[in-house]
């Protein structure tokens, strides 16, 4: 059975930007978006040209250099995206920073909940419904691939967002996106979102449907496999998850994820895992948003190992305690931590490293003890610890 591929609509450099404190110059973004290309990235969303004459340079920057590149990928040219309001000079700004790249999208959004509508645009469902099909359809005038998302859908009555989708797409839109703007729904709830909209939206196999979630719960990542299971085809992830308030769908968890676990989700993507932390670290320096620890797939203990039992089986064999291999997503090892949780093997393993050959059971398990006598006053050992208790051992036989 052939596998569909997924399409990874990354906006690091435009959602994931808005993270406070995440702003980056020209220059950055398109190191960023450089490496987004090698990374097999199909869509980025380079950013929200009318938000500033710097974001709109950036924008155009991006369009006229990675977006005319000549190298080739299997999934071709990376489409260059703009975000814009449903505004006209939002639209044609949003196109005169794309309009060189060899693929281009116009994202136009407009929000659809009866909260937003009320408080903050101040309009009627009528007036919505008009918006959407006037700003859509001017979109699509201007660009083929246009991508339209109803702003906190996943709290828009859903026969109202049945409508506002169709309107969307019989304007012209290309591709319709879910956002969960708030975070706020389970996985569940989107599933059963995106199963309603296919099944009663006219022409829905004629569009790509997608996936944005927030993270404020936590449930980012799990709504997004959720839209995937339902029959979303593009999901909207950045670097490291970041993004406002608790961050966005994060790229690495969804990317392997699904590489994982081929048979719960039968689907691919065109992501180059091995340049995974790579981008990671280049999205982390660059805007200084700093990785957490624990971070699923690219945090420094994602592949490290300090309990004894877990050392033991890894040393053995990798996949005893990692179900992803760490070459995989460019890490050329796992981490074996040595602390007061580590076993005589881990230990015996870093002595042999260090060139100790010839230590014997009974050396080694007095060398243990005092390394883990060490570990419980200093917390981290060092290689140079273990070879002065080493060559202490030596000396006193």
């Amino acid at each position: 059975m052939t596998k569909e591929t997924i399409i990874i609509f990354d906006t690091t450099l435009r959602d994931g930007e808005q993270s406070p404190g995440a702003t980056l110059n020209c220059s950055e973004k398109l190191l960023i978006a450089r490496q987004l290309f090698t990374l097999g990235v199909d869509v980025c969303e380079a950013g929200f040209p009318i938000a500033s004459q710097g974001d709109f340079d950036s924008v155009k920057k991006i369009a006229d250099t990675v977006g005319i590149s000549d190298i080739e990928r299997p999934n071709g040219p990376m489409c260059i995206c703009a975000l814009a309001r449903t505004h006209k000079k939002d639209i044609l700004l949003a196109y005169e920073a794309i309009k060189n790249a060899k693929r281009k999208r116009i994202h136009t959004f407009l929000a659809t909940s009866d909260i937003h509508l009320k408080y903050k645009l101040n309009i009627t469902r009528d007036e919505c419904l008009d918006k959407i099909h006037n700003m859509v359809s001017y979109a699509y005038s201007l660009c083929e691939d246009i991508e339209f998302s109803p702003e906190d859908a996943c709290r828009t009555d859903l026969d109202f967002l049945v409508k506002c989708v169709q309107v969307a797409i019989d304007a012209g839109a290309t591709t319709i996106n879910i956002p969960d703007t708030v975070g706020y729904i389970t996985p569940n709830e989107m599933f059963n979102i995106i199963e309603h909209l296919i099944k009663n939206v006219n022409n829905s196999e004629k569009v790509i449907w997608s996936t944005h979630c927030h993270n404020d719960l936590g449930l980012a990542t799990a709504n997004t496999l959720s839209g995937i299971s339902a029959g979303a085809r593009q999901v909207e992830v950045t670097m490291n998850g970041i993004g406002e308030r608790a961050g966005n769908t994060s790229l690495e968890e969804i990317v392997m994820t699904l590489y994982t676990r081929p048979k719960i989700y039968n689907v691919t993507t065109n992501i180059n895992t091995t340049e995974i932390i790579k981008t990671s670290r280049m999205v982390s320096s660059l805007t200084g948003m700093i990785i957490q620890p624990n971070k699923a797939i690219v945090g420094i203990n994602a592949f490290s190992h300090e309990a004894g039992i877990h050392q033991h089986g890894v040393i053995k064999h990798e996949r005893t305690y990692e179900i992803i291999s760490p070459h995989t997503v460019g890490l050329n090892t796992n981490n074996i931590v040595l602390g007061k949780h580590s076993g005589k093997h881990a230990f015996k393993k870093k002595i042999v490293e260090l060139g100790y050959t010839d230590i014997d059971n009974k050396s080694l398990i007095r060398i243990v003890t005092n390394l883990k006598n060490l570990a419980d006053k200093k917390k981290c050992i060092t290689d140079h610890d273990i070879e002065a208790l080493v060559v202490n051992n030596i000396n006193n036989i």
